[in-house]
């Protein structure tokens, strides 16, 4: 058993939908993709995790669902069952592409018992215990306006903005409490939509998950004062500056190094030294790698190319 991550491949990613404010110029068109560069930066990611100890699968590339490159959508995965996500209309042809691979690699697949939009560990992020113990693990459900993305006037150049809301809806709480059990969950509002899913807001990280990287100007003020009330000194708030720059959508790996474990936050390049010797400071090594291609162009860094399976 290793710890294991589903990537997708980028053979052929571009921006199709231009459904979050990272995909579109100010004038509100869909950017181009340099599709030699994304492979490569893709190909470091790759190789960086397996060279971990990372168990790294691949689903195969859908032309027509580009999407793919950003498996963390996908939903996410309880003890031995994982979910599929209520995926938003633009990328609702990949659930079959998770479900067939998925069930390949010997998970049982369920669709959510829910009507309602919810975009999987994107929006559904386990917080570990200082205890270490699994049963105290919590989980921070993150959620937003749903709205049809559409084009809307204002005053300023250009004289339109787009509206492209949120991925996940807080009515599906009680679905996901059901799944869960005794842990406790607790809902967060979004309030960015450059900031569309909470794996850009949050990461948690350490021995036991227990601390978390938290940009909390993009959460509402009753789920930032929440936070701050849990947490206490586990939360580390981003500036503005890193906050933008996704380092929220890191990753943590663990490693053995001559039979003890270390832990590995790979991070999203070009953050601040801040980050870093903070993440130092908790017994975590900042690992960053190059997704610019991801981020500038689809919205998405480390996290987001990647779904977490656990052990497998």
């Amino acid at each position: 058993m290793r710890q294991a991550v589903l990537l997708g491949d980028t053979a052929f990613f571009r921006i199709k939908a231009g459904a979050n404010p990272h995909t579109r110029d100010r004038w509100g068109r869909r950017k181009q993709v340099d599709l030699k560069n994304a492979i490569a930066q893709w190909r470091v990611l790759r190789a960086t995790l397996e060279s971990h100890g990372v168990r790294v699968h691949v689903i195969p590339p859908v032309e027509d669902q580009p999407g793919l490159a950003f498996p963390a959508n996908a939903g996410f995965r309880y003890a031995d069952t994982f979910y599929l996500s209520n995926l938003n209309p633009a990328r609702v042809g990949e659930r079959e592409h998770y479900r067939r691979v998925l069930t390949e690699l010997g998970l049982e697949v369920r669709d959510l018992a829910c009507p309602f939009s919810f975009e999987g560990e994107a929006d559904f992020i386990p917080v570990g215990d200082p205890s270490g113990d699994p049963a105290k693990t919590i989980y921070l459900f993150t959620y937003g306006r749903i709205e049809k993305p559409r084009w809307v006037p204002r005053f300023g150049i250009p004289p339109y903005r787009r509206v492209y809301g949120f991925r996940s809806d807080r009515g599906a709480l009680s679905t996901l409490q059901a799944i869960v059990g005794n842990h406790e969950i607790f809902p967060l509002e979004l309030i960015d939509q450059a900031h569309y899913h909470g794996d850009t807001v949050m990461c948690p990280f350490g021995p036991h998950q227990e601390f978390l990287l938290g940009y909390l100007n993009v959460l509402s003020p009753n789920s930032r004062a929440f936070l701050q009330g849990r947490l206490g000194d586990r939360l580390i708030p981003l500036s503005d500056a890193d906050g933008c720059a996704f380092a929220a959508n890191s990753f943590q790996i663990t490693v053995q190094y001559h039979g003890e474990k270390q832990w590995v936050l790979l991070t999203p390049d070009g953050l601040t030294g801040e980050v870093y010797r903070q993440v130092r400071s908790y017994g975590v090594i900042p690992c960053p790698v190059n997704v610019s291609e991801f981020l500038d162009k689809g919205g998405g860094a480390v996290k987001c190319m990647l779904l977490n399976l656990g052990e497998l």
